[in-house]
């Protein structure tokens, strides 16, 4: 059996690792603005991102920050979750997931949350279905820079 480990990216090489990964989520980025991005989220809000590893392979990522607001009270806000498109269907989503859940019960946050594009249908119903996440809201965003 193939051994798999999640493990937190917390340099710029690992988070170099993972950008052809992150960059089949987020293909807006080049790879310079991810990883100042990373870094700024890393340094300013506390976003984490981990790497799941089959052998010596990274397969999939996810991106968290632990959050306080009033309407979730202390949480984690799941950002970025991603597999390699060539290894999805395969339980990694839902072991990052798993991860995501169990650092926030050992480190005092109540819930995960994250949002999904409303085009993402196969994405919702792996939330919803699998993983049993429940919608709550919609998220709204206005652009006030061109």
């Amino acid at each position: 059996m193939n051994s798999i480990q999640i493990k937190e990216l917390t340099t710029e090489t690992e988070w170099i690792e993972a950008f052809p990964i992150m960059s089949q989520l987020r293909s807006h980025l080049d790879q310079n603005t991810y990883v100042e991005l990373v870094s700024e989220a890393a340094d300013k809000e506390n976003y984490k991102l981990a790497g799941l590893y089959e052998e010596d392979e990274m397969l999939a990522v996810i991106g968290f920050m632990p959050m306080i607001t009033l309407y979730y009270g202390r949480f984690l806000w799941v950002c970025d979750l991603v597999t390699d498109q060539s290894k999805r269907s395969k339980g990694y989503g839902e072991q990052l997931l798993a991860y995501v859940e169990k650092w926030a019960k050992n480190n005092g946050f109540e819930s995960v949350a994250l949002s999904s594009g409303l085009q993402r249908v196969d994405a919702h119903r792996f939330y919803e279905d699998k993983m049993d996440y429940h919608k709550v809201s919609y998220v709204f965003k206005k652009n006030v820079i061109d």
